[in-house]
């Protein structure tokens, strides 16, 4: 598929998305980004490192800016969302791959949820 294609096909992705379909799509760029951090420690490429854990950093930022607080879950997931910004900003200032890993753990499970929560909404 051509590049402008395969941008064409990521945009109608994201703009035809639901709400739940673009909060999965923000946790599974987390997870990305997680790993080619991982990827860029592994390589000694402290830019690719640092460029893809702010990346991961975005879009927790992103997901606490969407919190409705009206719902006590929220304030959890405030909570967590806090611990995995400061464990990757933590990653990020040692490159820490092992902190990483943790967050990947973090991120999968409230992925796996997410997912869980969108079957049982249909």
């Amino acid at each position: 598929m051509p590049i402008n294609a395969a941008l064409a096909y990521q945009n109608n992705k994201v703009q035809t998305a639901s709400p739940a379909e673009l909060t999965l799509m923000l946790y599974e760029g987390a997870i990305k980004f997680c790993n080619i951090a991982i990827l860029g420690i592994d390589e000694k490429d402290v830019s690719k490192a640092n460029t893809n854990i702010i990346k991961a950093e975005k879009i927790i930022t992103h997901l606490r800016s969407t919190l409705d607080f009206r719902y006590p879950v929220a304030k959890e997931f405030d909570n967590v969302y806090d611990y995995i910004y400061d464990r990757l900003f933590e990653a990020n200032l040692k490159k820490d791959k092992a902190i990483l890993e943790e967050v990947l753990e973090h991120l999968r499970e409230m992925r796996d949820t997410w997912k869980e929560v969108m079957k049982a909404a249909k």
